[in-house]
C-alpha cells in the first residue's frame, strides 16, 4: 500500500503553483516518485467536486500534472549550486541576447519612437557569449535560446551557433526570431547546431502586419515558417502576441495553421514593458482564448506538460500540429521557472519582469575568473523571488522594453 501525504494550501501559496485565484487546490503527493503527484481542484465558483474531478467545464481547461511542480535534477547530471535559488528551483534553460538591434518595430516591442541603444563596445563579444554560455552550461543549464532585438541581423550569428552547439552537456540550442532574413539563413544554421526554432508572426493579414510592426516583410516570415518546416523542424513553433481589437479576430485562423503540418501556435497574452502602452483592455486572458478556440472546433485535446513549460499545450482533434496557451499575466508559472537571462550587455537577469540586473560583462572584462563570475550568478540567483507581482504592479515597475530583455 503506497503512503500518501495530503497538503492543504491556502490561497497565497496556491497562487506561488500558478493555479487560478477560483479554484482551491488539494495537493496529492505520492512518497515514491514524482511522477504520482496530482493536484486535485476545487471549483469554488461551483463546489462541483465529485470523486476527486473537477466541474467538466474546468477541467477541460485547468487539467494539469507534475507540470506546476519544480524540475527534478537528472540523476547523473552534475549540477551546480550556482543554478539553484532559494526555493528549490533548479534553473537549466538560459535564454542569450545577442543584440539590441532589430529590423521590425512591434508595438508591443518598443516604443514608436524606438529606443536608445548601447555602444557596441558594451555588448558582449563573441567570445565572452561563449565563455560565459560555456559556464553555465558545464554547471549545469542544458538549453539555450538566442534572442534579440533579431538575433538573426548579427553578422557572426552562425559562429555562435557553431560553437554553442559543440558545448559538451547542453541538449537543445533554439532560436527566436522575426522571421524577416531567416529563410536564407536557416540552412546554414541547421547545419551549425541550430535545433528548435521559434518564429514570431502576429497577423495572417499583410497590411495590418506592417502597421502592429511599422515595416513591411509579411511575406518573408510566412516563407520563413515554409522553409522551418521543409527543413525538418518539428515542431515549428508560432508566437503569437494576442491584443483585443487588434489581432484577437485571427486566433482561430493561427489554429487552422496547424491543421496538416507541426506547427505549434503559441498564443501569448499581451504583457507589460516599458514603453509598449500596455493596458489591461487590451489584454485577451487565456480563459477567453480557449473558450473562442473550444466554440469554435468543438474541443481541445489537453496533452502532457514538461514539468518547467510556460505554455499550456493542446491539440485539435485531428490535426497534426499543437495550439499553445502563454499565460504570463492570469495564471503565472513561476513555481516551475527555470529561466535565466543574459543580456546582450551582459546583464544577467532572472526573472523578466523583475527589475533587479547584475553585470557579468563588467567583472568578466576586469579579470575575474570562472569561480568569481560563478559566484555572482549563484547569488543573483539565491535572490530570486519566489514569483512575478501581479499585471497591475508589473505595469508601475520601471524595466527594460521588451527588445532589450529579448523576452
Amino acid at each position: 500500500m503506497r503512503g500518501y501525504a495530503w497538503k492543504i494550501f491556502n490561497w497565497r501559496r496556491l497562487n506561488l503553483l500558478g493555479v487560478p485565484n477560483f479554484l482551491l487546490c488539494r495537493t496529492l503527493v505520492t512518497v515514491e516518485s514524482c511522477k504520482s503527484k496530482f493536484i486535485h481542484k476545487i471549483c469554488s465558483c461551483c463546489q462541483d467536486f465529485v470523486n476527486g474531478h473537477p466541474c467538466e467545464s474546468h477541467r477541460r481547461m485547468y487539467a494539469t500534472s507534475c507540470s506546476n511542480l519544480a524540475e527534478a535534477p537528472p540523476k547523473d547530471a552534475l549540477i551546480s549550486d550556482m543554478l539553484i535559488d532559494s526555493f528549490g528551483r533548479l534553473h537549466t534553460y538560459l535564454r542569450i541576447s545577442l543584440t539590441e538591434r532589430c529590423n521590425l518595430r512591434c508595438q508591443y516591442c518598443m516604443p514608436a519612437e524606438g529606443v536608445e541603444l548601447t555602444p557596441s563596445s558594451h555588448l558582449l563579444s563573441q567570445d565572452e557569449i561563449i565563455r560565459l554560455a560555456n559556464l553555465f552550461v558545464t554547471s549545469g543549464v542544458d538549453k539555450i535560446r538566442l534572442t534579440g532585438g533579431e538575433p538573426t541581423i548579427r553578422k557572426d550569428i552562425e559562429d555562435i551557433c557553431l560553437q554553442l552547439s559543440n558545448l559538451k552537456g547542453l541538449k537543445t540550442l533554439a532560436m527566436t526570431t522575426n522571421g524577416i532574413v531567416l529563410a536564407k539563413k536557416l540552412p546554414k544554421l541547421k547545419e551549425c547546431g541550430l535545433s528548435s526554432i521559434n518564429i514570431s508572426l502576429d497577423t495572417l493579414v499583410p497590411a495590418k502586419f506592417e502597421f502592429m510592426t511599422r515595416r513591411k516583410g509579411h511575406e518573408r516570415v510566412i516563407e520563413s515558417i515554409n522553409v522551418a518546416v521543409e527543413l525538418g523542424y518539428n515542431p515549428v513553433k508560432v508566437n503569437c502576441v494576442v491584443m483585443r481589437g487588434l489581432n484577437d479576430d485571427e486566433i482561430c485562423d493561427f489554429v487552422e495553421l496547424t491543421q496538416d503540418r507541426p506547427i505549434n501556435i503559441r498564443f501569448i497574452e499581451f504583457m507589460p514593458f516599458d514603453g509598449n502602452v500596455w493596458n489591461v483592455k487590451k489584454l485577451i486572458p487565456y480563459a477567453e482564448m480557449f473558450d473562442r478556440v473550444v466554440h469554435r472546433f468543438g474541443s481541445l485535446k489537453r496533452l502532457q506538460d514538461h514539468p518547467t513549460d510556460t505554455a499550456k499545450n493542446f491539440r485539435v482533434d485531428g490535426y497534426c500540429g499543437t495550439v499553445s496557451f502563454i499565460t504570463s499575466m492570469t495564471e503565472h508559472f513561476c513555481a516551475g521557472c527555470n529561466r535565466l537571462r543574459l543580456l546582450a550587455d551582459g546583464n544577467f537577469k532572472v526573472c523578466l519582469f523583475g527589475p533587479s540586473e547584475v553585470s557579468l560583462r563588467d567583472p568578466l572584462r576586469s579579470g575575474v575568473d570562472d569561480l568569481g563570475l560563478k559566484d555572482i550568478i549563484g547569488a543573483a540567483v539565491k535572490r530570486k523571488k519566489a514569483s512575478h507581482a501581479g499585471m497591475f504592479d508589473i505595469a508601475k515597475t520601471t524595466n527594460r522594453p521588451m527588445i532589450h530583455i529579448g523576452g
